[in-house]
């Protein structure tokens, strides 16, 4: 009897078992999604907030992290070096740990371009603070995708911070973890500097790493930036400087670039009109007539040596007074659209909407009688109104034009008809190339960002000149300069240490001849201003080296104190580069050739500097604004160049 009780005792046992083995294993699968039982337990630590939105589903992962009992998480990880971003990073096991997160917002639109960072000239942008604010991180995600090995968190909505899961770093394979940030050299890493990740959990969580993790442990340490709370802060310095820090990886010199405006002239690149319109053919018999315009021998009011051929340009600026008619769309509310900015750096856009809104000989109000389309909107008032400070996001900015062109041809048959290629915008923030990418890109853009490597079309778009305006209601404060024989200075530069190229100036010519007063930035205020224009007015030469992007107002400002600008900045297209002919009046230098700055000058001969001064003379009424338009003044130098470059982009539908 004994016996048999001990055989139904083993029995039991065998069978309870084998029950526990089973159970084990059911549960250590509900683990791999997330759903073990004993992870309910966890949500005694918070309550769970009404506006938490819902995860969507997501898949096993391979080698999922260890959760031992002092609350420590083991991994093995390698790094690279991602953009200027937070990222979210949240595993399947930690996913029931987010309904605890406070202030969790339900974004409506996905962002895409957080990897793009601009840099304003006016306000400078400053680093993630290392101290990481959990209610600010909370706010900014709202889920997470993992998907096998793949580290893939989900695009935040409308987030100051969203991330593309095109541009996410992927794991390599044979590395089992599910946390590795990889180095992608296909993601452009030029503006990368550092990068914030977050495991959120509702306990602290220590780190331990393998030995495979030596570069995430030496960027530690040498941060040793670590917020235990409700969750980990750790900062990776990345080594990169940001685009605008680093020379250009590709160059394209003023010689180039003319032989680039040759071959579009000889053949159009914008797509054929989807139907027929009779002002095309009136802009294609202009065409004509400029091509076979009479040889002009003489003319009062135009210095002929200032222009490529100032036959042609002649002929079409009377064409254009006569024939152009301009359509402005009344879409847009203020103070985006329709509100000018008439004093500062980026004058110029708001100088020529006043203009062109104010004016009646181009503007028609049927749009069935124009040429041309204008959309009147201020990129600077973009940046003020819709740019969310330090978050080095810019998406938002892109989205609303976006919006607003799918507007315009969805109320309008114009834009659709040609792909935007009769349509103009005229912008001068620096983050303008990247605000019309795309959604405008066949447009004719009148940017002061006329960098070739971001987009800028030789031919068909058009180099605003960057003004600065002292006084909206005197534009012309202070204009003019000493003669030439009264300049006693060779060379002068004062400014801001922006970018790359202008510490290289100072390094090569601070104090190191007195005839090249090449200076840093000058102390504020008005002695200072005043000193800064009689440096102008009393130099042969005024250096005009690019900062963080390719233009600079001292272009202008040289021509303004009538003082021949010295340019020194590859990729950048002069203004108006269509019609002048910039080496009457100017010198333009390869970044190269900062180190022989001073000789080059000396070696320009007596005779061709008082050529190259008079050209500045003879130039200056086309780069000056005036409250009432003037014939050949900026205004109608920016509108000509507009027309003159959609009259030589025609396509016509046979």
């Amino acid at each position: 009897m004994f016996r048999l009780c001990l055989m139904g005792n083993g029995r039991w046992l065998y069978l309870l078992g084998i029950v526990a083995v089973n159970s084990l294993l059911f549960q250590s699968i509900l683990v791999t999604v997330g759903n073990a039982p004993w992870f309910s337990s966890l949500q005694e630590y918070h309550e769970p907030r009404n506006d938490f939105i819902s995860f969507p589903k997501i898949s096993t992962i391979k080698n999922p992290l260890t959760v031992y009992g002092s609350n420590s998480i083991n991994y093995s990880a390698s790094t690279g070096t991602v953009k200027n971003v937070h990222i979210s990073i949240v595993s399947e096991e930690t996913h029931h740990h987010l309904k605890w997160l406070n202030g969790m917002k339900n974004h409506t639109q996905t962002s895409t371009d957080a990897f793009e960072v601009g840099r304003d000239r006016n306000d400078v942008l400053s680093l993630p603070e290392k101290k990481v604010d959990d209610k600010k991180v909370n706010s900014e995600f709202d889920g997470v995708g993992i998907k096998k090995s793949n580290l893939l968190p989900i695009l935040a909505r409308k987030s100051e911070y969203a991330l593309s899961t095109k541009k996410i770093l992927k794991t390599k394979r044979g590395i089992s973890t599910s946390y590795q940030l990889i180095e992608n050299k296909n993601v452009d890493l030029g503006e990368a500097e550092r990068v914030h990740i977050h495991f959120q959990s509702p306990v602290p969580i220590n780190l331990t790493r393998s030995n495979s993790n030596s570069s995430v442990h030496s960027s530690l340490k040498k941060n040793d930036s670590t917020d235990l709370g409700n969750g980990v802060s750790t900062s990776i310095l990345g080594n990169r400087k940001m685009r605008c820090e680093l020379p250009p990886k590709s160059r394209t010199l003023i010689q180039e670039m003319n032989r680039i405006l040759v071959r579009r002239r000889a053949k159009s690149r914008a797509m054929k009109p989807r139907w027929s319109s009779k002002l095309d053919y009136e802009i294609h018999a202009a065409k004509l007539e400029i091509m076979h315009a009479p040889v002009v021998t003489h003319d009062k009011e135009l210095y002929a040596p200032l222009f490529r051929n100032v036959s042609m340009f002649k002929r079409s600026y009377e064409l254009m007074e006569r024939t152009l008619k301009v359509y402005i769309y009344k879409d847009g509310d203020k103070p985006i659209f329709h509100q000018p900015t008439l004093k500062g750096l980026y004058a110029a856009e708001g100088w020529f909407m006043k203009l062109m809104e104010g004016g009646k000989h181009f503007v028609v109000k049927d749009p069935a009688k124009a040429h041309l389309f204008y959309m009147p909107f201020s990129s600077r008032s973009l940046q003020r109104s819709l740019y969310v400070r330090n978050s080095h996001n810019r998406t938002n900015l892109r989205q609303y034009l976006k919006d607003y062109t799918e507007k315009i041809a969805s109320k309008y048959p114009y834009f659709d008809r040609t792909g935007g290629a009769d349509h103009f915008l005229v912008a001068c923030h620096d983050w303008a190339p990247y605000e019309t990418r795309h959604h405008m890109e066949y447009c004719i853009k009148a940017l002061c960002i006329a960098d070739v490597t971001q987009g800028f079309k030789i031919g068909r778009d058009v180099s605003l000149p960057e003004t600065y305006i002292q006084s909206a209601r005197n534009p012309l404060r202070d204009l003019g300069g000493r003669p030439p024989d009264q300049r006693p200075i060779l060379a002068f530069y004062a400014g801001s240490l922006h970018g790359y190229l202008r510490p290289t100036l100072l390094k090569h010519w601070k104090d190191k001849d007195p005839n090249m007063k090449i200076f840093g930035r000058m102390p504020p205020g008005v002695a200072s201003k005043m000193s800064y224009i009689q440096h102008m007015k009393n130099s042969k030469y005024c250096i005009c080296p690019k900062g963080y992007e390719v233009n600079s107002p001292r272009v202008v400002e040289a021509i303004f104190y009538e003082c021949v600008p010295v340019i020194i900045s590859d990729n950048f297209v002069p203004p108006f580069f269509e019609v002048l002919n910039w080496d009457a009046f100017s010198v333009i230098l390869a970044e190269k050739d900062i180190p022989r700055l001073k000789d080059i000058l000396d070696s320009i001969p007596e005779d061709k500097y008082l050529s190259l001064q008079l050209g500045v003379r003879r130039v200056q009424k086309h780069f000056l604004w005036h409250t009432k338009p003037l014939k050949y003044d900026i205004f109608h130098m920016t509108l000509h160049s507009i027309w003159y470059n959609r009259v030589f982009q025609i396509n016509l539908r046979s």
